[in-house]
């Protein structure tokens, strides 16, 4: 049986025990905020940057790992014994993420890599790093983990909405002006990530009814559901109550979002990840 090493980036949002104790290598993201360059950290460490974003009106810029921090981390696995890797990362059309995972199998010409673009972002990333996991110990083949997990990603869903516009505003995806007329409206944006890519699904009167919408596009069939926030544990913990009325056989989990994901959408940002 083959040794599989699984490996993944820092918008999975995976806990630090847990990534130690299933010993998955995760690879951060970066920011540059004002002067201040860092990693993308682990869930529990977030508090100061998203108090900064709320204190400034500064915008971070963040960018993918580099090939050479894939590479490193890729040769590393090989040196501990790991027979194989399976890298499982960030949609490929939100992050040249994927790219520089690409990048680093060429160069070690390592056939025992297997990089797969989840096309997902934050719990589902998460969910799809379990499943892995799991397979992995029940002495699942890369081959049959790759295909299971192509499988599970078609039929993952992810919505979002934000306390304000103006985050939007500030990562240029809107205007100011409609920003400035948005929030004056007390308009709240539905945001779906589908085919990998966010797309503005419509825009509702009341971040209220922008979660009712939310909760109304999950099937009775969910299976998992992963409540996502940028600083905001008291609304998720609200909406987990929702959840657990309405789709009583799903199991649910409240899950942070970091700088790179979560500076979009701003402190109290929120949504669903589900499958």
């Amino acid at each position: 049986m083959s040794k599989i090493k699984i490996i993944t980036d820092s918008t999975g949002y995976i806990t630090k025990e847990y990534a130690e104790k299933e010993n998955i290598t995760v690879v951060p993201l970066n920011y540059v905020f004002g002067e201040e360059t860092g990693k993308e950290p682990f869930p529990g460490e977030f508090d100061d940057f998203f108090n900064k974003l709320k204190a400034t009106k500064l915008f971070p810029t963040t960018s993918q790992p580099s090939a050479g921090e894939f590479f490193d981390a890729f040769n590393k696995a090989f040196e501990e014994g790991y027979d194989e890797i399976i890298a499982i990362l960030l949609s490929s059309k939100l992050s040249g993420t994927y790219n520089s995972a690409v990048l680093a199998k060429n160069m070690l010409e390592n056939k025992r890599i297997t990089i797969i673009d989840s096309q997902n972002a934050a719990a589902n990333l998460k969910f799809l790093v379990e499943d892995a996991v799991e397979m992995g110990k029940e002495g699942k083949t890369s081959e049959e983990i790759e295909k299971h997990l192509n499988s599970k990603k078609m039929n993952m869903y992810v919505y979002l909405t934000t306390d304000t516009l103006e985050y939007l505003s500030r990562g240029g995806r809107l205007s100011a002006v409609q920003a400035t007329v948005g929030n004056i409206l007390n308009i709240k944006p539905l945001i779906e990530l589908k085919d990998g890519e966010l797309k503005l699904l419509e825009k509702l009167r009341g971040k209220n009814k922008a979660i009712s919408a939310i909760v109304d596009k999950v099937p009775t069939t969910v299976d998992r559901i992963g409540i996502c926030h940028a600083l905001d544990e008291e609304y998720a913990e609200k909406l987990k109550c929702i959840l657990e009325e309405k789709f009583p056989q799903a199991k649910l989990s409240i899950d942070e979002l970091g700088p790179v994901i979560g500076a979009h959408l701003g402190p109290k940002g929120i949504g669903i990840c589900f499958y």
